[in-house]
Formats: structure tokens, C-alpha cells, sequence
């Protein structure tokens, strides 16, 4: 292999300089869609009629605008991974919103610069499309992508019009019934992006970054950049120039490397980075690559690649190590949808979610149980999240009649290689997940195609472990099933971790997938027990989180083994947010269509459990969060209704009207060893070591305070809890006041009822109604309640224990936006928000 590399200085303004025009053009195709819900072979010739269609803007969900009904993908199965035996009817499970069936979508779009230049090349990149994919440009046939979680592209040069036309891009996307074991979304619902190159250039997802070594004093990095050239073309025409930039914009290295004919057209270069700065959770820093490709003395392409300069290793015994630090995973699942939103992606709602569990600890996201929208990816590289990057929830044994299995033999080894080649620059991804509870778990041959995707991924990207998400322990420690991954991934089921760490070889336990505690954001049940699969005639669950599944448990059962444990290095909690569909345990109780599992409900709005993780996870943090409220009917007063304080202090003093009902203290001498008999879960046993329980107090209107001490029992901190007086009013309150006038970014608005002295009224349902005025529109609201069938686009809602969310959405033009709310009964409250 001949390889010539020279020093920058030995090029000067060649490489680096004057000649740095723009040579690549992308942009997005977002407005001026047509949409229908029809389908005809007619619809993707470019002379056909679409004016009559609905106007739309991509990204677009095209299911989430309702109606809610149950028989929009009733489902008469056998929920297998959830101990079912019997098939039932399940309505909800996927969130009883109508996304089964075909959509179409049509635009024109187009590339002045072509005009049939043999020199140019255009790429169509689709990030997402749900799903089975057919795309025409022209009226010609580009290709199609099945399954719509991942991101494809297609070279769509010799399609265009060459005589500078429009060019007319048709989708056909179709969703099939009994596809999905929750809310899928449909339509275009991630970006479309126009490519626009020269012949020779740098293809999508074209270069691969990795830092060999890492120290103190340097960083090597280690580019492989892969090149599209025109056939014929002499390799050693080519040349490739490097440059390393740091966050400030500053070049901190440069490599320039010749093409040898031996390359495969693939350049490799070598770099070191002196004194780096470190990728981290708390200071997530980025450089950038841009690599420019010239043939000869002219530039062919500028391509860009961010990364992170940062270590990870998984030491047996011990942990997970991120910088040469154990850092225990505290991590949860995340669904693609964004509640109200739907699956539409937008950057500001992901943004929110990922701050939100920053700020009560989380490190880490599980994309369960399926590939990323690149916001996401993206905000966690900015934001200081750790990524477990999944790709399938099923191999070829089916879960769902039409679900990945139809796909799997022809297209698993292409998406896995699309999704891997997309995110594995990114150094959010520390991890990627190659399946979720799949039956395969329990079959002879299950272990031979886990040790065949993994091998991809050790293909594709050496640097990061698999792992998979197992519920089966019983089979997986016997049949060589588990043994076969590099991180051995256990959802559910903590008490077998020490007899899966005897009989497996890595030495190291994950918990891909843990608590599945379930409860309504401010319903509270009586009598305070713990219960599996416990329903109610209301479809709700209680925020004393003391519920959970028949398979699962409560957070303090999964804490305990990660902090006791030296070989269980973390957890991904099922889920950080309740998500469309899957309303367990409400399997056949429609109106039931929501997840109840979330830590934060699916209008963003945090439940009490929230602070449970908060004080665990977060401790650096002050916690201190008092449950129950305190407003009962005058028929409670007397009945006892126990207190619960989530707190990041070890002890704390609860007093009722100022009558003291004793200090409780956390009770660290509770171990693992016998704290799960039936008696000791009766009991609370584990609980009593992470929450502050008094379970015989009695209810009396008026003021609930506790104040938490310090390990020598000194006061630290209060918190007040009042009985509310009449509903008086509206507040409101802004998660952002300041908006970008991109005409898609987003204000969260907590919308709730407070009395006169501005205490939550925590029952109050009544109806609000929105207004948006100004440089703004309304864009969607939610309430929380798992069991309501309002829709999500339309500006009213009923409140949900009191409060919920509603969002606004800037316009392109900046200026003042002003939110109102009002409702019968209650005095109204405006907010203003400012677009720039």
C-alpha cells in the first residue's frame, strides 16, 4: 500500500484556504407536502393532481390527530413476554389512535446546480419513515426501507429532471395491523434531507472516528473516511486534508493523506490532539472533523463529522468505566413518541425530556425498543446523556403477526449496518442493544443469531459492547444464550442476578430493563399495600408506588442489588415517560391507551415517584418531597392515610398541625438477604432503607410539614403541605419564555388550579380553554390521564389532578406570543413568551 502523508505547512492555503468553496448543499424538505390517507398506483406519477390533498409539514405524524377508538388496531392475542396463555381482546394497546393503513405523501423539490451535470451527485436521506417505505422521484422507483425506525438513503441522480424542472417525490408508507406492541406513530415523521454533491465526494454516514489511546497529555484519533469517485477515475488524483477543530472553533490537528490504488477508495489518517478535553456527563464537550477531498489542486467535497474524545471499558467484577471512572448506570427507557406530539420528531420536546431526567439523576437512555431519531442522539451528545442504542424488538419468531419477523432474514443485517454506521461517531452511544425479549431466548438455534448480530456489531464498530435485553433468566444462563453477548442484559428479575453472575462468564450483570412500577400522577389508593397487576374502576393506579407487574417489582428492589452488588453495574428503568399504548394493567379496559410505568406522566408533568429516583440517584442534589396531598373530603377526616418523604437526607420529622408524629430515619442495616420474603415486601422491609414511611397517621385539614436532618440531626431543610380552599384561579408557569422564530420550537406550559393563597388544587378536572396570540399558535396539551380520549391538537382540556401541560409553537417571524388559559369558575391567567 502506497500512502503519502504531508505535513500542513508543506500545502499552506492549497488544502485549507482559498479554495474552500462551497461545494455540498443539503437541506431539508419540510413544507409544501401534500397528504392523503387514500392509495392508488396513480399517486406516484409526477403529472397527477394533488391539490385537493391535505397540506402538511414534515416532519409529520399523521395518526396522532385522533380520534381515539378501540377498534382502530384491536388486538386478539396472547401477550406471552407478559405471562398471558390465553389470547384476549386488547384494545389500547397501541394507543387506540388510527395508524393502520396507507399514506401518501407528495412535494417537488429543486437542485438548480444539476441541470443533468454528469459532475453532481443528489442523495435523498430519509431519517425515519413509518413504515414500509416505497419512494418514487419522477415517477421512477428510488427504493424502499421497510422497516420505519431506521434511517436510509437513496442515490437519486439518475431520476432527476436534467432539464432544471421540479422534481416530483412521492412516498407510499403503509402500516399494517398487529405491527406494533405500542403506539408507533405514522407517515413522514422524521426529517427528509436533500444531499447535493460533486461526482467525487464523501458519502452518507461516510467516515468513522475512533481514539485509540486516550491520556492526559494527547488523544490519538483515528479517521477512516470512505469515498463515492466516478468510475475510471486514477485513485492517485485524490487527496484528502483534515482538520481536527475544538469546540471554540480552533484547529488543534491536521493530516493530509494521498488516495493509494491499493485503498479501496477508503483514506485512513492519524492524528493526535494534545492536552484533550474529555467528553463527559457533566462537561459533554465536542470536536469536529472537517475533511475536505480534492482531486488534484480542486475541492471535491467539505464533509463534518462531531465527536467526542472519551474511554469506556467494562471491567469483570467491578463495572462500568467512562474516562477511566465507574460510573453506574442510572438509566431509563425511553419510547419515540413525545406524548401529545406524537412520533413527529422535534427537537425542543426532545431536549426537555432529556433535561428533565438529567435534573432527577438519569445518565443513561435505553432507545427501547428500536433505532433513534438523530435529534436525540445528537442532544444527548450536547446534554452529557448516555446512549444504549436498540434496534429490534423482535428477530424472527414473531411477538406481533406483523411485526419485524416478516423482515428479518432479508433486511436485518442491512439495518443493523445503517444504524451503526449512522450513530457510531456519536459519544453518547456507549452501547448498542441487539434485541428485546425475543422468543428466540428459549430455542436451540436463539444463541447462534444473537452471536450473529453481535458480530456485526464487532464488525462495524469494535470499540462498543452488545448487549440485549433478556427476561427469560431461566433459559438464557442454561443454553449458552447469554453467554454469548459481551454485556449480559437482564430485564426483570433481580433475585436470580447472583445465579445468573455463577453460571455466566462475563462477570458483570446489567439491568436492561427494570421496575415496571406503574401509578397515576396525584391518585392515591387505600389501603397503602403492595399489589401486582392491582386494577381499579377508575383505569388508574396509585402514586404511593406500592404497585407494579406480575413480572416486575418496585424501585427499591432494583436499587438495592445495584448498590450491594460489586458485579451489577446499573439499571434502565421501565420507563422515564409514559408513552402511547401498552396501558398495563389495563390489557382490556378501553378507555385505557396509555402507559402508566412513566417516572414523569405523558404530558412531562413528574409524578411523586420522580423524587423517589431523585433522592436515590441524585444525592448531590437537596430532595425532599412529601406525599400524599392533603385535601380530602370532609368524610376522610380521622381515616388514616399514610405519609411518604422521598429525601435526599438520611432522617427527617413529620408534624400534622404542628403535633409531631415521630422522626423516621432511612434503615441502612436492611440487605439483600432476606428482605424479598413475602413477609418483608408485606412489610416495606427494602423500602424502609430509601423512603421515610408513617403509616398510621390520620387525616386532618390543615398543614402537613416535615423537616429533614442531617447525619448529626441538625435541621436542614423544609417542606410545607397545606389543605386547599376553594379553586380560585389560574397559574401558569413556562418551561421557556424565550423562543427561537424557527416556526418549530416549543413552550411547555404547566396549566393548574391553585386557591386563593395559591395552593394546588389536586382534584379539580374542570375544562381549560387556550388562546394563543402573537408571533405563536398552539400546538398540542396534555393532561396525564392515561384513560382520557380528548384530543391532544385540539386548544381545550380537562385538567388531571389538577393541572396539565399545553405547548406552544413559535412562528418564523420573532415578536411577542401571548398564552391565555381560562375556565369556568376560576379567574383566567395570560403568559407571555418572546420569539427571537
Amino acid at each position: 500500500m502506497r500512502k503519502k502523508t504531508y505535513l500542513f505547512l508543506m500545502l499552506g492555503l492549497l488544502c485549507f484556504g482559498t479554495l474552500s468553496a462551497q461545494v455540498r448543499r443539503e437541506f431539508l424538505l419540510e413544507k409544501g407536502w401534500k397528504f392523503t390517507r387514500t392509495d392508488d398506483s396513480l399517486f406516484s406519477s409526477p403529472g397527477y393532481d394533488d391539490r385537493e390533498w391535505q397540506s402538511v409539514t414534515v416532519p409529520h405524524d399523521w395518526a396522532i390527530y385522533g380520534p381515539f377508538n378501540p377498534n382502530n388496531d384491536k388486538q386478539h392475542v396472547a401477550i406471552v413476554q407478559d405471562g398471558q396463555v390465553e389470547p384476549s381482546e386488547h384494545a389500547g394497546r397501541t394507543g387506540g389512535l388510527p395508524f393502520v393503513g396507507t399514506g401518501w405523501y407528495r412535494t417537488e423539490f429543486s437542485v438548480p446546480e444539476f441541470g443533468g451535470d454528469a459532475e453532481k451527485r443528489v442523495t435523498l436521506l430519509f431519517d425515519g419513515a413509518m413504515s414500509g417505505a416505497q419512494v418514487w422521484v419522477n415517477g421512477r422507483k428510488a427504493g424502499e426501507w421497510p422497516y420505519g425506525y431506521n434511517s436510509f438513503h437513496f442515490d437519486v441522480t439518475p431520476l432527476l429532471n436534467a432539464d432544471g424542472r421540479d422534481n416530483v417525490l412521492a412516498v407510499r408508507l403503509e402500516n399494517l395491523p398487529e405491527s406494533s406492541r405500542w403506539y408507533p406513530g405514522a407517515g413522514l415523521y422524521r426529517n427528509v434531507h436533500v444531499i447535493v454533491n460533486e461526482a467525487a465526494h464523501i458519502p452518507v454516514w461516510g467516515t468513522y472516528v475512533t481514539t485509540p489511546e486516550v491520556n492526559e497529555r494527547f488523544a490519538k484519533v483515528k479517521i477512516r473516511t470512505q469515498t463515492s469517485l466516478p468510475e475510471g477515475n486514477a485513485s492517485g488524483r485524490y487527496r484528502l486534508a483534515t482538520e481536527i477543530l475544538d469546540s471554540a472553533g480552533r484547529t488543534v490537528s491536521r493530516s493530509v493523506t494521498d488516495l493509494g490504488p491499493y485503498d479501496g477508495g477508503v483514506f485512513t489518517q492519524e492524528m493526535a490532539v494534545n492536552n484533550p478535553i474529555l467528553w463527559k456527563l457533566d462537561a459533554p464537550v465536542l470536536y469536529t472533523a472537517v475533511s475536505k477531498l480534492y482531486d488534484g489542486d480542486e475541492l471535491k467535497d467539505e464533509y463534518s463529522t462531531p465527536f467526542g474524545i472519551r474511554t469506556i471499558e467494562v471491567r469483570p467484577d467491578d463495572g462500568f468505566y467512562l474516562n477511566g471512572e465507574k460510573t453506574v448506570f442510572k438509566g431509563v427507557c425511553l419510547h419515540h413518541d413525545l406524548g401529545p406530539l406524537g412520533a413527529a420528531v422535534n427537537d425542543a420536546a426532545i431536549r426537555r425530556q432529556i433535561k428533565i431526567m438529567k435534573e432527577m439523576g438519569a445518565n443513561a437512555i435505553r432507545t427501547s425498543h428500536n433505532m433513534p431519531a438523530p435529534e436525540l442522539v445528537r442532544a444527548c451528545d450536547e446534554m452529557g446523556m448516555m446512549l444504549m442504542v436498540e434496534t429490534f424488538d423482535e428477530w424472527k419468531s414473531p411477538k406481533c403477526q406483523n411485526g419485524y419477523n416478516r423482515l428479518f432474514d432479508d433486511w436485518a443485517e442491512k439495518d443493523m449496518v445503517n444504524v451503526i454506521r449512522h450513530f457510531r461517531n456519536n459519544p453518547s452511544v456507549v452501547m448498542w442493544c441487539i434485541g428485546n425479549e425475543v422468543p428466540e431466548q428459549g430455542m436451540e438455534h436463539g444463541a447462534k443469531i444473537a452471536r450473529w448480530l453481535q458480530d456485526i456489531v464487532h464488525r462495524e464498530d469494535p470499540t462498543r459492547p452488545a448487549t440485549q435485553g433478556m427476561d427469560n433468566p431461566g433459559a438464557v444462563i442454561n443454553n449458552n444464550f447469554a453467554a454469548v453477548m459481551d454485556v449480559a442484559g437482564f430485564n426483570y428479575r433481580p433475585f436470580m442476578y447472583p445465579e445468573n453472575y455463577r453460571k455466566l462468564p462475563q462477570q458483570i450483570i446489567l439491568g436492561t430493563e427494570t421496575a415496571s412500577t406503574v401509578s397515576s400522577r396525584g391518585v392515591y389508593k387505600f389501603p397503602v399495600e403492595r399489589a401486582a397487576m392491582k386494577t381499579y374502576p377508575d383505569h388508574q393506579a396509585s402514586s404511593y408506588d406500592v404497585e407494579h407487574c406480575g413480572w416486575s417489582n418496585l424501585p427499591e428492589d432494583d436499587f438495592i442489588q445495584h448498590e450491594d452488588l460489586p458485579y451489577a453495574i446499573g439499571e434502565f428503568v421501565w420507563t422515564g415517560f409514559d408513552y402511547l399504548g401498552e396501558p398495563t394493567p389495563y390489557y382490556t379496559n378501553w378507555p385505557s391507551h396509555s402507559s402508566l410505568f412513566g417516572i414523569v406522566d405523558l404530558a412531562g408533568i413528574p409524578k411523586d415517584r420522580y423524587w423517589l429516583y431523585r433522592s436515590h440517584w441524585n444525592p448531590s442534589e437537596e430532595t425532599l418531597h412529601v406525599l400524599p396531598h392533603w385535601t380530602w373530603p370532609e368524610e376522610r377526616i380521622g381515616d388514616t392515610i399514610p405519609v411518604f418523604v422521598y429525601t435526599s437526607y438520611p432522617m427527617a420529622e413529620l408534624f400534622i398541625n404542628g403535633m409531631s408524629q415521630g422522626i423516621r430515619a432511612k434503615a441502612k442495616d436492611v440487605e439483600i438477604e432476606g428482605s424479598y420474603t413475602e413477609e418483608a415486601q408485606k412489610s416495606f422491609e427494602r423500602q424502609k432503607r430509601y423512603r421515610l414511611m408513617w403509616m398510621d397517621t390520620r387525616y386532618e385539614p390543615g398543614t402537613l410539614k416535615v423537616v429533614a436532618y442531617d447525619s448529626t440531626g441538625r435541621p436542614v431543610a423544609e417542606r410545607e403541605i397545606r389543605t386547599a380552599g376553594k379553586p380560585h384561579r389560574i397559574e401558569l408557569t413556562a418551561d421557556r419564555t424565550v423562543l427561537n422564530a424557527t416556526g418549530k420550537d416549543l413552550s411547555f406550559i404547566n396549566v393548574r388550579v391553585v386557591d386563593k393563597e395559591g395552593n394546588l388544587c389536586p382534584d379539580d378536572t374542570r375544562e381549560v380553554k387556550f388562546t394563543v396570540k402573537g408571533a405563536g399558535t398552539f400546538r398540542a396539551a396534555a393532561n396525564g390521564n392515561p384513560a382520557s380520549l380528548e384530543l391532544f391538537h385540539l386548544p381545550h382540556m380537562q385538567l388531571f389532578s389538577g393541572q396539565l401541560t399545553a405547548i406552544v409553537q413559535s412562528g418564523e417571524e420573532p415578536g411577542e406570543i401571548v398564552f391565555e388559559a381560562t375556565a369556568p369558575g376560576v379567574r383566567g391567567a395570560e403568559l407571555t413568551l418572546q420569539s427571537r
